[in-house]
């Protein structure tokens, strides 16, 4: 984040006197480059409130938003001066740390009980239709919206708690476009918001583990993320 305002700031104070850069770029049909981008993992949990098989009642809670790494290719189709189709294959890498407090009287303990390490490696098959404003010399604002399918590779190797490895997000973000001297550099802030519920209910079937899935009534996947196109 604090690169892309360093980049606003210097390209909106650049000479404006000079020959754009790259000044055929967008009237090209197809586009190709890669991505690289940094993102946090986050659920939005569904606490069910209800007593679990050791005779307990629990909260569970993201405490802690950890830094995760994306990349990808870039495949863009114009289809007219303002709107652009994307498909963004890549993979993810993040982590997710999902606490449980014991209940005592209605009051949530000071400090977890358990904390669980939830890994997951993501193959990411995004989809999105891109709006772009009207360039500014050599920037250029838009906004993007559009669907993304991730698959978890990481599913199976999880400790206590099973997620269901498939979950279909939608998403939209907005950012700029900036034309340097021999490519395009892109910096979008981007929300991903879960469809669907990824908590396997079946739990993992191993003795002392079902308090985890009790506790729960429904798990839905949120990423956030910045991320850097070079086109």
């Amino acid at each position: 984040m604090l690169f892309f305002l360093i980049s606003v700031s210097v390209f909106s104070q650049q000479d404006k006197k000079g020959a754009p850069n790259l000044p055929g770029f967008d009237e090209k049909k197809l586009h190709f480059g890669f991505l690289i981008g940094f993102n946090t993992l986050d659920f939005n949990l569904y606490n069910s409130g209800k007593v679990t098989a050791d005779g307990n009642e629990y909260y569970a809670e993201v405490l802690d938003l950890k830094p995760g790494l994306n990349i990808g290719i870039v495949s863009s189709l114009r289809l007219n001066r303002n709107f652009n189709l994307r498909f963004l294959p890549g993979i993810s890498f993040g982590q997710r740390d999902l606490s449980y407090f014991k209940i005592f009287n209605d009051s949530i303990s000071a400090e977890p009980t358990t904390t669980l390490q939830l890994k997951s490696t993501f193959l990411e098959f995004p989809l999105v239709l891109k709006f772009s404003g009207r360039r500014m010399h050599n920037a250029k604002p838009f906004i993007t919206a559009g669907f993304n399918t991730r698959y978890d590779l990481a599913k199976n190797k999880q400790d206590h708690l099973l997620l269901r490895s498939l979950d279909l997000y939608w998403e939209g973000g907005a950012g700029f476009d900036f034309y340097m001297t021999y490519f395009r550099l892109s910096v979008e802030l981007k929300a991903s918001v879960g469809m669907f519920d990824i908590l396997n209910h079946e739990g993992t079937k191993e003795p002392g583990d079902e308090i985890y899935t009790q506790t729960l009534d429904a798990l839905k996947s949120r990423v956030f993320s910045v991320t850097f196109y070079f086109e």
